[in-house]
């Protein structure tokens, strides 16, 4: 079973402060987005879709300050105090990124765990959009961390609907994606070094190449 790169995450402080880090970073303006019931979270989107990343989008995520507290812990690491205070000093940053399956997504939790890795269960999520509702299932742990700080990927399972597919035509395009961790046997599909867990993007923007490094 192999995994495709999916989308980049991009963890602000607040929704407000991840849409100016765009602009500023970037040189657009994110769209689209809207709210999860299920984490407290609410998002914003950019299409990344290019000849050699096809299908892809950064995410800019925050908690939402006027959602309930999801009655379990935040997907991303961001119920985190450490990582919170980060992104409130530093401001926003790349915290993770998320995998497709390319089939079903039990089996490769199944697999993970096989390997010796428990990335969480397998939940069902959706937000509405424009367009209806937007479906999905993800793997979640309950504690809501990133597994080996944000280099291992969330897993995804995307419904008809793929949220690149509703986006504007990219004006930024993810041009190279290195990574590299202890286990890449994880990762199959997917081009990875074996190393020390890192994760490094770069995107060619109206302002030029960008490099984005993972926060840890």
């Amino acid at each position: 079973m192999n995994l495709a790169f999916d989308h980049l995450v991009i963890g602000a402080a607040s929704l407000a402060e991840g849409e100016a880090w765009c602009e500023a970073t970037l040189g657009v303006r994110p769209v689209g987005g809207g709210k999860h019931g299920l984490m407290g979270t609410h998002n914003r989107l950019l299409n990344l879709s290019g000849p050699g990343f096809p299908r892809c989008y950064l995410e800019i995520i925050a908690i939402d300050p006027d959602a309930p507290p999801p009655g379990r812990a935040r997907w991303f690491d961001l119920d985190s105090p450490a990582l919170q205070e980060r992104l409130r000093v530093e401001g926003p940053g790349l915290i993770h990124w998320v995998a497709r399956v390319d089939g079903d997504l039990d089996a490769q939790l199944n697999h993970w765990r096989e390997l010796g890795v428990d990335a969480g269960e397998a939940v069902a999520a959706s937000r509405m959009t424009p367009a209806g509702e937007l479906r999905w299932r993800i793997a979640l742990r309950r504690d809501g961390k990133r597994l080996s700080s944000g280099a291992l990927p969330l897993l995804i399972e995307w419904g008809e609907v793929h949220p690149a597919d509703g986006l504007a035509g990219a004006t930024v395009n993810l041009c190279k994606f290195e990574l590299s961790l202890p286990q890449p046997a994880l990762l199959a599909g997917l081009l990875v070094e074996t190393g020390e867990a890192h994760v490094h993007a770069q995107l060619q923007t109206p302002l030029g190449l960008v490099s984005l490094q993972l926060m840890t």
